[in-house]
């Protein structure tokens, strides 16, 4: 089989992941109840394959209190799937040293691709003095800092997800560093698109949301100065990739703009 889609954000969760208190809202909203069960990796690879989904960024979740999803636990699902899965590793904020030699193991020991980090999960914004030996070791290994942007889901505040000044500011001082905010920012989204267009090497992910609730400014960005410059992805587990593709078509983008979004973006910014 031959896809041509890459999903630029997605976790395969653990079940003390997916179980986690604040995601309440989240499993209110997609009506889950009950306890719940682990996912085995065969059912993200089939929910990929149902998409048409050539390759998906797995990442980990490091918090304050311990890690949700730990890189060795992504390393281990890359390993079982390598053609399908790609290494995004996330480090403890509060042990700077510790973080930087732990992203260049990822990187350099497990074939890991990128960096993300939940500033809500740490209520710390990216300019926070904690980001910054990260975000240089980011530079040196030539891989993109991913982050959420915009108002959080779970039950956590939403003001580091503001994309100005916060990451206007990381911006201005790392000119080098590749910048992919998820979640598109709203409801700063417009924020988000203008640092877009401001910086060389700022991006945007469309995780979390389904195609047909994309913005009017995101989709005229995406038609026109935003071509090379917007993701496609998903955010699964909480949303599934087939369902962000459903209503694609009614985006009316031209074949050269969907093959951008779809997939040279993400294959460009992550070195695929």
């Amino acid at each position: 089989m031959t896809y041509q889609i890459i999903d630029a954000w997605i976790q395969h969760p653990t079940k003390r992941f997916i179980s986690h208190p604040m995601f309440e809202t989240l499993r209110r909203w997609t009506r889950q109840t009950g306890d719940i069960p682990d996912v085995p990796l065969d059912f993200t690879i089939a929910v990929m394959d149902e998409a048409k989904i050539a390759k998906s960024l797995t990442c980990a979740w490091s918090a304050p209190y311990g890690d949700l999803i730990s890189n060795d636990e992504v390393a281990d699902f890359v390993r079982q799937s390598p053609e399908r899965l790609v290494g995004i590793a996330s480090v403890n904020l509060y042990r700077p040293m510790d973080a930087v030699r732990e992203l260049r193991r990822c990187v350099k020991k497990l074939g890991f691709k990128g960096f993300r980090i939940l500033p809500w999960l740490w209520n710390l914004p990216p300019d926070d003095r904690r980001y910054y030996p990260v975000f240089s070791e980011c530079v040196e290994l030539n891989i993109p800092f991913c982050l959420q942007v915009g108002h959080t889901g779970p039950l956590c505040p939403s003001e580091p997800g503001r994309p100005i000044p916060y990451l206007d500011n990381v911006a201005l001082e790392f000119p080098e560093l590749k910048i992919v905010g998820g979640h598109i920012g709203f409801p700063w989204t417009l924020e988000m698109i203008s640092l877009a267009t401001k910086y060389e090497n700022v991006y945007i992910d469309t995780s979390a949301y389904k195609s047909r609730r994309f913005p009017a400014e995101l989709i005229h960005f995406m038609k026109t100065n935003g071509k090379k410059k917007v993701l496609f992805a998903s955010n699964y587990p909480m949303i599934t990739p087939g369902q962000c593709l459903k209503d694609l078509d009614s985006l009316e983008l031209d074949e050269e703009t969907k093959r951008f979004f779809l997939y040279e973006n993400a294959k460009r910014v992550f070195g695929l």
